[in-house]
This record gives C-alpha cells, structure tokens and sequence, in this order.
C-alpha cells in the first residue's frame, strides 16, 4: 500500500529543493557576472563614472526579480534542510542552505553597507577608494559560498533522486516466457 500523504510530502520537498536548487545558482551566477566582468570592467572606468553606475546598479537591483531570488534562496534552502530530516542527502541539503546562508550574511554585512556608503555625497575618487577593493573581495566571497551552496543543494538532490526513482524506470530483465520460444515447447 502506497503512503499517498507521505509520498505527496516528499514530493513537495523535492520540489522545494529544486527550487533552491535553481534560486542559489542565480545568485551564484549573479554574484559570478559581477566578479568577472562587470567589476572588472568598472575598474578601467574614471572615478566618477564608477561611482555613478555602482549607485545606478545598486538601485536597479533592488527589484522583485532580484529580491525574489535573493530572499527566496535563503527561504527555500532552510525550507528544503529542514524537509531533508530522514532523508538520504540531508547533510549535502543542510549545508547547501548554510552555505547560502553564510552569503546571505556577507551580503548583509559587507556589501550592503559599502553601497549605502557609496550612495552618500562625496569626492567620487575618496568614495571608490573606501569602496572598490572590499566590495569586490566581499562579493567574491559571496560568490563562492553560493556556488558552494548550490552544489551542495544539486548534491542533496542526486542523492535524493538515486532513492526515489519510481518503479517503472527499474531496468526489465528478460524472462523466459519472452522472447524466442522454448525449444521443448514445440
């Protein structure tokens, strides 16, 4: 007898962890577009011009598209490590969600205040002095720790898929009723 409640819950779980799965990896990406191009690209800019587009990034990122991933992979990470209880792959799961977790906290505690500092008036070449270097080493810590966490979260997932495969994908083996005939069966 099939547990209909049980199997519906893991269900939800699975999806909850594909979910932060792919919300994780959006920040990482972020967080990875950012390291690699657009900073360095920034870097060649005159001190005015930096300050400028970091403030106008700063503001346009503050939007539901962004703010849904952002907010709804820290959610969906702790949703799916608390879901994992019992389940193959919860370690992977758990420290998937700290580890998004702990880039939620440099976010918070990093790169937020430097750009409320970049956002005050100023000297353009004072304020990128106080700004670049630690914004940049702190967003590719975020970095990091949100690949880390979304390979942790795809972990966890494998190691939930590997026990959770339905039935009918099971390999068939051949029996001796299939087939060619018996030769005594004449």
């Amino acid at each position: 007898m099939t547990d209909i409640n049980g199997e519906r819950r893991s269900r939800t779980a699975g999806g909850v962890l594909v979910a932060a799965t792919v919300a994780a990896g959006l920040m990482a990406g972020t967080f990875y577009v950012f390291a690699c191009a657009v900073m360095p690209a920034l870097a060649r800019s005159d001190d005015r011009v930096y300050v400028d587009v970091m403030r106008d990034v700063d503001e346009v990122i503050q939007n539901p598209v962004f703010l849904s991933a952002f907010m709804g992979a820290l959610v969906l990470a702790g949703v799916a490590g608390r879901q994992a209880r019992g389940m193959p792959g919860r370690w992977w799961v758990r420290a998937g969600a700290a580890a998004y977790a702990l880039a939620f906290l440099v976010t918070v505690v990093g790169n937020v205040p430097l750009n409320d500092a970049l956002a005050r008036p100023g000297d353009p070449a004072a304020l990128r002095e106080r700004f670049e270097d630690p914004w940049v080493a702190w967003n590719v810590v975020r970095a990091v720790l949100s690949t880390l966490a979304t390979a942790c979260l795809a972990a966890g997932l494998a190691a939930r898929g590997r026990t959770t495969r339905p039935a009918s994908s099971a390999p068939r083996h051949p029996t001796a009723s299939r087939g060619a005939p018996h030769p005594t069966s004449r």
